[in-house]
């Protein structure tokens, strides 16, 4: 028998939301990870759960579809890390008429089954405070819903419920062979050491390294045709004090967003190019720094330079390649390919997709591999992740509750606790009675307890994984600060490997 029913490589998005629907169906599931979850471009996305307003442009109506009736599912089952937003979109004169884009908003409103999210409405910026950023010129404006989302949160918690369910999920190991007979039999490496482990079927979900992995790893040939775009991202000191995103259209009518982040910043992206070179060494460019700052300048007030950015980053998408000449129109759907031969173990191999239909994707991977296994039915659609047991809409609720209990914590600190573990922060603050408890304060908020949880329970092995993927406090902590959690975390694995 094999050790596995299921073996996944990759620790995105969609191979962490596909463990956890395969073990929440029983199934035994190994995820392989080469470096830290969501260390690709999961955590590299505008960190969005919409539909996809200019997808409606290229007829992509039932992709936004999908995704519009999974904006309230998402926000219900993770209500600490997705939160409603709504987006200022002033018309460009020249660009897409104001009636071209009343029109897509009218589809955009009811194509979703909208319940939860307030629809949209026309503002006057002249006597608006979503004017006052903005050039005089704009005189009015669109107002429509969609979420934003902790991308990176996001799949660490789709891990972490997979684990709970049974799951192996196994961070900086990679899958270096796998040969296909009745079963996969997957050679490994982790930590210096080689382990040869079996799975009945085998899912590489490996995002921009789908081909490399098809083609080195599994000697499979690639039928369908990959196109790598990257997109890149800009952080600067924050821009305005309300709490809405716009969605600019620059002059080659791509569309850029601007969005209140990690309340002191706003985050302005993204870019579509394509792309050739090193996957492990993906950043923005200096041509598209200008880019995003030149578009931003064109609406708004107060300029900025590529001297003002604080944080860059950028991702990689492995989309299907439908021949569309520019990269933003190539489709952002999924596609799911089953190679299924006589006598020998199935493979799936998952292109495409974006964060928010995920779990649907995950959804339609399992429908496809249901002649191997004996599955119970689709289940992820109503169940919470991990600290998203409370309603949706009482976030601030929960965070009064938590400063109640802990009231030697400031306000921001419990929020920020909150948004990123929900009713979890009540596990990690358990055996805490007061400062003292915290241990070692590395800066910003973070503190011992925060890090020994998230190296315990979350996978967290280096700073990085802390700073930039369960947090954004690397945007906060000085090198000193930096170099003091380093030490920590390198101390604590010697102490964990020594156990």
């Amino acid at each position: 028998m094999a050790d596995f029913d299921l073996a996944i490589i990759g620790g995105g998005i969609n191979g962490a939301g596909i463990a956890r629907d395969a073990a929440g169906r029983g199934l035994r599931v190994l995820l392989v990870e080469q470096a830290d979850l969501a260390s690709g471009t999961s955590s590299a996305s505008t960190k969005l759960i919409h539909g996809g307003l200019r997808y409606l442009e290229h007829g992509a109506f039932k992709l936004v579809r999908e995704a519009l009736l999974e904006r309230e599912v998402l926000w219900r089952m993770a209500p600490h890390i997705i939160r409603p937003l709504r987006f200022v979109l002033p018309p460009q004169p020249g660009l897409r008429s104001s009636l071209l884009v009343r029109i897509g908003l009218l589809i955009y409103d009811h194509l979703g089954g909208r319940k939860l999210l307030p629809p949209t409405r026309t503002l006057d910026l002249t006597h608006h405070p979503v004017g006052d950023p903005l050039k005089r010129r704009f005189q009015s404006a669109y107002e429509y819903s969609d979420c934003w989302v902790d991308d990176a949160r996001l799949v660490v918690l789709n891990a972490l419920d997979a684990a709970e369910r049974g799951a192996s999920i196994r961070t900086r190991t990679k899958c270096v062979r796998a040969e296909r007979g009745e079963v996969w039999s997957l050679v490994l490496y982790s930590h210096g050491r080689r382990e040869t482990v079996t799975a009945r079927v085998l899912v590489n979900a490996a995002g921009p390294w789908v081909t490399e992995a098809n083609e080195l790893i599994l000697h499979q040939e690639t039928p369908p045709s990959v196109r790598l775009v990257k997109g890149s991202h800009i952080v600067v000191p924050k821009l305005y004090d309300h709490d809405r995103a716009y969605i600019f259209q620059g002059p080659d009518r791509r569309v850029v967003f601007a969005i209140p982040f990690e309340r002191d910043f706003t985050l302005i992206g993204t870019t579509d190019e394509d792309f050739k070179g090193d996957l492990g060494a993906v950043a923005a460019s200096e041509k598209e720094v200008r880019y995003l700052c030149a578009t931003v300048n064109d609406y708004f007030r107060s300029m900025i330079a590529p001297t003002d950015v604080v944080w860059t980053y950028a991702g990689v998408r492995a989309l299907y390649d439908d021949g569309s000449g520019k990269p933003e129109d190539v489709t952002r759907d999924y596609h799911l390919t089953l190679d299924k031969r006589y006598g020998e173990a199935p493979l799936l191999c998952i292109y495409g997709g974006k964060i928010t239909t995920y779990r649907r994707l995950a959804e339609n991977a399992l429908a496809m591999l249901q002649p191997f296994f004996v599955m119970p039915p689709a289940w992820t659609a109503g169940t919470p992740l991990p600290g998203g047991d409370f309603p949706y809409d009482m976030v601030d609720a929960l965070a009064a509750q938590i400063h109640q209990t802990w009231p030697f914590l400031t306000e921001a600190h419990v929020l920020r606790l909150t948004r990123a573990y929900g009713t979890r922060a009540e596990t990690m603050l358990r055996a805490v009675k007061d400062v003292d408890d915290l241990g070692q304060w590395f800066g910003a908020d973070l503190t011992e307890v925060e890090v020994r949880y998230l190296m315990e329970r979350e996978w967290a092995c280096e700073p990085d994984d802390v700073l930039w993927r369960r947090s954004k406090l690397g945007l906060r902590l000085v090198e000193k600060e930096r170099a003091a959690l380093a030490r920590f975390m390198a101390e604590r694995q010697g102490v964990r490997a020594a156990e």
